[in-house]
């Protein structure tokens, strides 16, 4: 067993000395953004891998998942993963009925639901998070009159999808200009995670460190959206084993 698991642990540090010499490769390579949006660089990025975008079930790169962000937003959220809550434990059994009931009519008269829960206080529009430690749910609840059940997801599900996506991951940072209406960036540094602590998941949700981004029936008509994020200043406790490369 042990010189099982010295042999992935070996197999996957070749995997990701292979990641970074390609990056090396190009450390001072101005790249052209594929398109102009938030999504430019992770696409960009992902083109000169040779790998095709996935659909945020498992990690880009031979198991190495690929996270990119402009330096200029480093004292913001990082995306951990999407998932949308378990409609079949849930009140509301879709991202329509959550804005049927809690959205709002945006300047356009289009009636959606874009906003951040947390534990506490509530947002806006009344919405927060609760840890049920007891049942090992992460509830959606609303403060109305008496609180009110809206949807929820099984801890257990929420630490698997951690532990899946993040077994190894790549976050990398880039400075950017804007030239002629078009995105350059470069690489400027990658930090290199590997086990997520698991056990700190909830607690970081309690802390409201780990938040949930709602994006419901946006004019857009980009699907729903259900988007854990992490302050910068709790990646260390969710990550532990973290190194930092500059370039």
């Amino acid at each position: 067993m042990q010189e099982t698991l010295k042999a992935i642990d070996q197999e996957g540090n070749s995997v990701s000395e292979e990641l970074l010499g390609r990056f090396r490769a190009v450390k001072d390579q101005w790249f052209e953004s594929e398109v102009t949006a938030d999504t430019g660089i992770g696409r960009t990025i992902e083109s000169y891998l040779g790998i095709c975008m996935n659909s945020d079930r498992t990690p880009d790169y031979k198991g190495i998942e690929l996270k990119s962000y402009r330096d200029k937003r480093s004292s913001k959220k990082n995306v951990l993963f999407t998932q949308a809550p378990d409609w079949g434990i849930s009140k509301l059994k879709s991202g329509r009925e959550i804005v049927e009931k809690y959205g709002y009519t945006n300047e356009e008269g289009f009636k959606t639901y874009q906003n951040t829960v947390q534990c506490a206080p509530p947002n806006h529009q009344m919405l927060f998070l609760n840890v049920n430690h007891v049942n090992e749910l992460l509830e959606l609840q609303a403060e109305r009159r008496k609180v009110e059940d809206v949807a929820a997801w099984r801890l257990v599900k929420l630490h698997q999808r951690l532990q899946i996506k993040h077994r190894e991951t790549f976050w990398i940072e880039v400075e950017n200009e804007l030239n002629d209406g078009k995105e350059f960036f470069r690489y400027k540094q990658i930090e290199h995670t590997k086990n997520p602590n698991v056990g700190q998941f909830d607690v970081l949700l309690e802390q409201n460190i780990i938040t949930v981004d709602l994006l419901l029936c946006r004019p857009s008509g980009h699907g729903d959206t259900y988007s854990f994020k992490i302050k910068k200043k709790g990646m260390p406790l969710l990550f532990p084993e973290s190194v930092i490369y500059n370039f």
